[in-house]
């Protein structure tokens, strides 16, 4: 195995590895807090602040760990990630109340941040042309993880219990973590920026121009759309089957159709990423994402939600990739680190705020309604990525990029 391939498998492998460990417990999560003394009334309510804790802190957290890595070295950045995930798995299987389990969570997005993390690395290794390629290869290794890690976790809360699946998978992580520091190599270093606030340059280039601006409020209104999407399909299933036990099979067949379709799509997208503009990407995946999402709630049988699931997770794999294609292209490849950071902090509000958004609408408009105001968001998500790729090509470069060190 070359060198280049090598580094790319440490970096698909540890993604795969930190996205299935952490979606295996997120099926087992109501059945774990109860067994933490939750009483029976409150967990739907535990369930859900625990669920958005991590995208809480990893928010706040992940443009300053962007800095430290332009500063220390980006390599460090990935090793550390999958440590903390491993430290706060660990925290979560010794909890013994929902509020330090809530807190090991918090821990968890704090110290986690494996994407953002592992797509700088990449991205500066990247040869320009091939930067779509690798950022949607490594969107494939969360999707396989994200298919995976909740099968798994079904089948071995019965026979192992919760704590053993925690620990094994905080061992998977600090495998994959000794794997990064011992198999991977830091990427040359440009000279100090100079800058006082790299959080402050990064965002203030990000934030001023009109392309980039607007592909980052298109990524949090996709993000929004597709978490508050996840509040109200369970119960439409649940109308359409009229049966709480033939609804639970189907929520998790197609969430694993979705996650499949997601797992083909990433490489897809990083592809068309390479060959034209990423904002007319999205623009293209949120519109179809917005007509699959709207006819769900029309559809009068399960089997036909199989291709409009298909079709929503094969686009939806283009969201974060072709966001953060955009914004590696417009800062110094030295502040890039803060700059995904603060891409990917923008993208985790999305996370934080769309089950909100999902839960005013499923209990103040119908079916057809709140299915509807998914997909006008979806909708608005594309116009803000055509709004994007408008002003590409007469929007002035802030920053010059600076040469690659190296090629993946």
């Amino acid at each position: 195995m070359t060198e280049q391939r090598q580094t790319f498998a440490v970096l698909w492998l540890g993604q795969f590895a930190a996205t299935a460990g952490l979606t295996v417990v997120v099926p087992l999560l109501p059945f774990y807090l109860a067994q933490l003394g939750t009483p029976p009334g409150d967990i739907a309510l535990w369930t859900g602040v625990s669920l958005a804790a991590p995208a809480v802190t990893q928010m706040i957290t992940g443009p300053l760990w962007g800095a430290v890595g332009d500063r220390y070295g980006r390599k460090a950045m990935v090793v550390r990630a999958h440590a903390g995930l491993a430290i706060s798995l660990v925290l979560m299987a010794l909890a013994t109340t929902p509020g330090a389990f809530l807190a090991f969570r918090l821990l968890q997005g704090a110290c986690g941040g494996v994407v953002s993390a592992t797509a700088t690395y990449a991205s500066t290794l990247a040869a320009e042309d091939r930067r779509g390629r690798v950022l949607g290869g490594l969107f494939g290794a969360t999707a396989a993880g994200a298919l995976l890690g909740p099968l798994a976790g079904g089948v071995l809360a019965g026979t192992w219990g919760f704590g053993p699946i925690f620990v094994t998978v905080a061992g998977l992580l600090a495998c994959s973590s000794v794997a990064a520091a011992w198999l991977l190599t830091e990427p040359e270093r440009l000279p100090a920026s100079g800058e006082r606030a790299p959080l402050r340059a990064a965002a203030g280039v990000l934030l001023r121009r009109p392309d980039t601006r607007n592909v980052l409020l298109a990524g949090l209104a996709g993000q929004a759309a597709i978490y508050a999407l996840v509040v109200v399909f369970a119960p439409q299933i649940h109308r359409i089957t009229g049966s709480i036990a033939d609804a639970a099979m189907w929520v998790g067949v197609l969430q694993a159709t979705t996650w499949a379709a997601s797992w083909a799509g990433g490489p897809w997208w990083g592809r068309y990423n390479d060959r034209a503009l990423a904002q007319r990407g999205f623009a293209i995946a949120a519109a179809c994402c917005a007509i699959a999402a709207t006819l769900q709630a029309v559809v009068t049988s399960v089997e036909l939600l199989i291709p409009l699931r298909m079709v929503q997770g094969f686009c939806f794999a283009a969201f974060l990739q072709s966001v953060l294609h955009v914004t590696s292209a417009r800062v110094r490849e030295r502040l890039s680190g803060t700059a995904f950071g603060f891409s990917t902090g923008v993208l985790d509000f999305g996370q934080v705020v769309g089950p909100l958004f999902g839960a005013v609408i499923a209990v103040t408009l119908p079916p057809v309604g709140a299915f509807g105001a998914i997909g006008v968001l979806l909708g608005i998500a594309a116009l803000l990525a055509v709004r994007s790729a408008g002003r590409h090509s007469h929007a002035p470069i802030t920053v010059a990029p600076e040469p690659r060190s190296a090629h993946v």
